[in-house]
């Protein structure tokens, strides 16, 4: 037993004693498990101590800042904007879910009915004081709390804290920007620059795109199940340290280009003081530390995208602490090295209605001993590798005047009842100086290369002959210009910044990712798919791909053409983990329907505008048929789809509903939903969440109790009972377990499985299926509780 494990046993066991147990068995039989950790306590002397010194809080404002700091975070909840029934949502949400709230008493605390962010557009962000504790353990708002999660996992509402909202707004995207979020995991906000790209549901490939990184292999995957939510064929996440992010290529006709973005977005890694109202641990763990450690990656980062920002560009450097080191120390210092290159933008007229202050123009440096430091020049030298220069405000008072820090944007914690935050837009005028002078050195370079290959060009076709000059020959400009920027880069070191991040070779961790291989413009899959659904001529082809070199293509995705040029240019300078949406999914017994491929539900918004065969219009009730029932015959349909699908092939379909506006009360948003019609019957292929939210749009009542073990008991002994009566009855809308059927229902991986035998065996399966109790078992859904909202 080494000496640190002896030690954290003293302290376990000291602790027991604490709370009364002793430090044996016996003693913790006393005490009881139910007494659990001891309370974190919410104080930090080192942090008051530093925060009152630096005075980013307004007079007066103290107390009511850390009595902020102490009360739970409220929750909040955004609609996701770009899907064309947020409004519904919306709709669905004010005056259903929220009437039930009113007057509510909860544990004796009077549940506030959610209010609307006044800062956030269109009404699509809320707030309230539900904590997640009561809203998972009430049953009075369990019908609210799995609207949440189910409304969660389809992508249509995100639970994201109310100031992590704020860089995206920020940015201004607009659906043809390049967009690059450096460290973007866990993805609240690559979700909203995705909805941003599709603010026009009628455009399924916008121009722009998404390419979102992390450093964190694992996180990545986290990563692309938030993008997945959202459909889209314009998101790429890569694995890289954003601080040597690769710069990109692609073919502008013909010719290789650098990829400079329009949009970025730099929310850095930090000590994360402004999130304690939520991360209760940086109480006990907080120092002045973690900030000196981190200023250095930070400030490389913020370097990093500053080089690959388009000229004209904007670029939004956040975080979640209140540090002026982790936070104006870093924007001073950019804006200093970057020689009027870069500006901070005035965004305070913005975001009317949030509440924010100035960033600050002086600040001192602390250890975590307590021991301050107004400027470099006291910093002794045994200190100088934990305190660097660019920690420090600027000295140049004209300087620092032109910088305008004000710029920045401070949120604190008791101004909004929000979390602490720190944002700063900033602005490209020109490259950045050290660029500039590569540039020239290239140039020069490229030059004498040129001359060099255009003789030999020349040579080929005999009118000169080629005479090498001897290496001594060099310009002595170049030697010099290569001096400068050498020396350039030495001092940059010295400094401990800013001057272009050393090359890295890449490293790749993690999994080994599946190659993403394009169809070939000849490839024999396409034309039997192109024929089954008349596919428009302006169908591009050449953005299909799949993820496999070899064997059967079991899957296939699409991508925009802006990400097939990056992902073809730049295969050996990035790890791609994920792009694209699926689209189609082989069907082994497709092929005597006429097409080997079926339809995938999460590309069907994309490919629908291309589609011009196999759609079947349906009204709302054919609609609730479908989504409720697994396997309808026919002959439960209306008249009219049962004579627009007599004369229809086997086969993939899609199922169309158009609203009505002579019917307001009905749902008034579209909705295309991936279908087969067999022999007897039609049926849809929609993933378990995405049933409930179409119908909870349609106001059927979904809503699922919570599960005991008598009902299994008696679902048991009604097993047993005659088939075609269970089926009728789960079927059956106005039953009382139809919400514990549909929660049941096979999600869409059994389906894949079950699309692999041939349709008509499919059908045998359906109809003479026999309840079992141990399928619903095997079936049964994980407790939605456990998802991350």
């Amino acid at each position: 037993m080494g000496r640190r494990q002896r030690n954290r046993q003293r302290q376990q066991q000291q602790q027991r004693r604490e709370r009364g147990g002793g430090g044996d068995g016996q003693g913790r039989e006393q005490a009881g498990w139910e007494s659990g950790y001891p309370e974190i306590v919410k104080e930090n002397a080192l942090f008051e101590r530093y925060y009152r010194e630096l005075r980013i809080v307004p007079e007066g404002e103290w107390e009511p800042f850390m009595a902020a700091l102490r009360e739970p975070l409220p929750a909040t909840l955004r609609i996701t904007g770009y899907k064309s029934h947020a409004k519904e949502i919306l709709h669905c949400l004010k005056n259903k879910y929220f009437k039930e709230l009113q007057d509510l008493v909860v544990d004796g605390q009077k549940i506030e009915v959610p209010q609307p962010l006044k800062w956030y557009p269109e009404e699509l962000a809320w707030h309230t004081n539900l904590s997640r504790k009561i809203l998972r353990k009430s049953p009075q708002l369990e019908k609210f709390h799995q609207f949440l999660v189910s409304e969660t996992e389809c992508g249509n509402i995100s639970r994201q804290e109310a100031v992590s909202m704020i860089p995206p707004l920020l940015l201004n995207v607009n659906p043809h920007h390049k967009i690059l979020d450096m460290c973007a995991a866990p993805g609240s906000k690559t979700a909203q620059l995705i909805e941003m790209l599709h603010a026009d549901m009628n455009v399924p490939f916008p121009e722009g795109f998404v390419i979102a990184n992390d450093v964190d292999n694992k996180r990545c995957y986290l990563l692309v199940h938030q993008a997945k939510r959202l459909n889209s064929p314009c998101i790429m996440v890569v694995n890289h340290d954003a601080s040597s992010i690769p710069a990109l290529q692609i073919d502008n006709n013909g010719r290789k280009e650098v990829l400079f973005y329009d949009r970025i977005l730099c929310d850095v890694p930090c000590s994360g003081d402004g999130t304690m109202r939520k991360n209760i641990d940086v109480w006990k763990k907080w120092t002045t530390q973690n900030s000196l450690q981190l200023h250095g990656l930070q400030l490389r980062i913020a370097t990093r995208g500053v080089e690959q920002l388009a000229e004209g560009g904007r670029m939004v450097y956040s975080t979640c602490s209140l540090n002026p080191v982790e936070n104006e120390a870093v924007i001073a210092s950019l804006l200093e090295k970057s020689e009027g290159a870069l500006e901070l933008a005035d965004v305070s007229s913005e975001l009317p209605g949030l509440k924010w202050m100035p960033g600050i123009t002086q600040w001192k440096v602390m250890l975590k001993d307590g021991q301050w430091f107004e400027a470099w020049k006291d910093v002794p030298s045994n200190r100088q590798t934990q305190i660097r220069p660019t920690m420090f405000p600027i000295k140049d008072e004209e300087k620092m005047k032109i910088m305008n820090l004000e710029r920045c944007i401070r949120i604190l914690p008791h101004h909004q009842n929000t979390g602490g935050f720190f944002v700063a837009v900033l602005i490209k005028k020109s490259p950045m100086p050290w660029n500039k002078r590569q540039s020239k050195l290239q140039r020069k370079l490229s030059q004498r290369t040129g001359d060099i290959s255009a003789s030999a060009a020349a040579a080929e076709d005999g009118s000169v002959e080629i005479i090498e000059e001897p290496p001594d020959a060099e310009d002595e400009e170049t030697k010099e210009t290569q001096h400068l920027l050498n020396a350039e880069s030495e001092q940059s070191k010295k400094d401990g910044v800013c001057g272009p991040p050393p090359s890295k070779k890449m490293k790749l961790f993690g999994f080994k990712e599946d190659p993403f291989v394009f169809l070939s413009e000849d490839d024999p899959l396409f034309p039997p798919i192109q024929k089954f659904y008349a596919l428009d001529p302006s169908f591009p082809k050449m953005n299909l791909l799949t993820r496999t070199q070899e064997g059967k293509k079991r899957q296939l995705y699409m991508v925009s053409k802006e990400l097939r040029n990056v992902l073809l240019n730049n295969s050996e300078r990035m790890k791609v983990i994920n792009t694209g949406i699926k689209v189609w999914s082989r069907n082994s017994d497709g092929e005597q329907f006429g097409c080997a491929f079926r339809l995938a539900q999460e590309g069907i918004y994309t490919l629908y505008p291309f589609i011009n065969a196999r759609i079947i219009n349906v009204c709302i009730e054919d609609v609730k048929v479908l989504l409720t029932q697994e396997n309808p015959f026919l002959s439960k349909f209306s008249s009219e789809t049962h004579k627009r699908v007599k004369d229809l092939a086997m086969g993939s379909i899609v199922l169309k509903y158009e609203p009505d506006p002579r019917k307001p009360d009905t749902l008034q948003c579209p909705i295309v939903l991936c279908g087969w019609h067999g022999k007897t019957s039609l049926r849809a292929f929609v993933p378990k969440n995405e049933r409930l939210h179409y119908l909870r749009m349609m106001g059927v009542e979904v809503f699922k109790a919570k599960r005991k073990e008598e009902n299994f008991e008696s679902k048991t002994e009604e097993g047993d009972q005659d088939s075609t009566k269970h089926m009728e009855e789960e079927m059956d809308m106005e039953h009382n377990e139809l919400a514990t059927k549909m929660e049941a229902e096979v999600d869409e991986e059994p389906i894949h499985e079950l699309m692999e035998s041939s349709v008509i065996e499919l059908e045998n399966k359906m109809e003479n299926v026999q309840p079992s109790t141990e399928n619903a078992e095997n079936r049964d859904i994980a407790d939605l509780s456990s998802v991350k909202a």
